[in-house]
């Protein structure tokens, strides 16, 4: 056994697992072997399982040293899907990027309401994504809608180019085009069905976050102002300008903002229709409809 107290020679797979594990380890990374074996197969370009079946071989120098570039960025609490530039999302591998929030699987939740909220999978829905980032919400709800066709917006040009080219990527281009903006604010006409997981943290309570998102994820996907209600402020009260007759808008909530994000969407003359829960049971989901 090495120095190090890993058991395999210095060079081999089972050597750079071993190591790795320790430094997330220490680095407090919750499941430090499973990042580990993630992060080294994605370095070498195969699975975890074949890391496993021959932890003796060797590591190509040249990977070793990719490797340890990307150890020591996750160990500084970089998320790991900066730095493989994929996330899972759906059913959807999207690209991801620092300009972008990382999709989570809370956000799903708002593809479930859109989609049961919108029965008739072969309607030539019009679909609006507020904030798109890596375009996750439109995609998806495109992905199970042959027959609509839409537009995201984001704030940040690049974040706009990144998901033209998921869309490019998923065969979805042809329905799905991205644009830079503020909010809707150069959109004219009417959408069936809007989409948008806005900032709506707390101001004062992203110091506090995981530094995975705090030091790492866009400030501007994350910042809701001094009450976490600003962003909804805006969008909500656009809604009217921009759905069509009885569409739809579903908003992703944060922990606690059902109510007020009700009530600002009843003084907007919209319909609280559902809030559809997340996994963890809190209310994700707000479905609201125009008259």
């Amino acid at each position: 056994m090495s120095e190090s107290g890993c058991a395999d020679p210095a060079g081999t797979i089972g050597f750079f697992l071993c190591q790795a594990g320790q430094r997330l380890r220490g680095a407090a990374i919750e499941a430090p072997r499973l990042e580990a074996r993630r992060l080294l197969a994605h370095v070498l370009g195969t699975t975890e399982e074949a890391l496993l079946r021959d932890p003796r071989a060797a590591v190509p120098a040249d990977k070793a040293q990719h490797f340890a570039t990307l150890l020591a960025r996750r160990v500084a609490h970089e998320p790991f899907a900066y730095l493989i530039g994929r996330v899972g999302f759906w059913t959807l591998d999207l690209e991801v990027s620092p300009a972008t929030l990382i999709p989570r699987a809370d956000s799903e939740t708002l593809v479930e309401a859109a989609l049961a909220a919108c029965p008739d999978k072969g309607a030539a829905l019009r679909v609006l994504d507020l904030g798109t980032g890596t375009g996750a919400l439109l995609l998806a709800v495109l992905s199970e809608l042959p027959a609509a066709n839409g537009i995201g917006i984001d704030l940040k040009p690049e974040a706009a180019a990144l998901a033209a080219r998921n869309a490019a990527r998923l065969g979805l281009a042809a329905r799905a085009h991205f644009l830079a903006g503020y909010w809707a604010a150069a959109l004219a006409g009417r959408f069936d069905l809007i989409l948008c997981n806005p900032p709506y943290i707390e101001s004062a309570a992203i110091p506090g976050l995981m530094p995975e998102v705090a030091r790492h994820e866009p400030a501007s996907a994350l910042d809701g102002g001094a009450d976490g209600l600003a962003a909804y402020r805006h969008i909500i009260a656009d809604l009217p300008r921009l759905l069509a007759p009885r569409g739809l808008a579903v908003l992703e909530l944060g922990v606690g903002q059902q109510a007020a994000v009700e009530a600002l969407g009843r003084a907007a003359g919209l319909t609280p229709e559902a809030c559809r829960p997340d996994l963890g049971g809190v209310p994700r989901a707000l479905v609201l409809r125009a008259v």
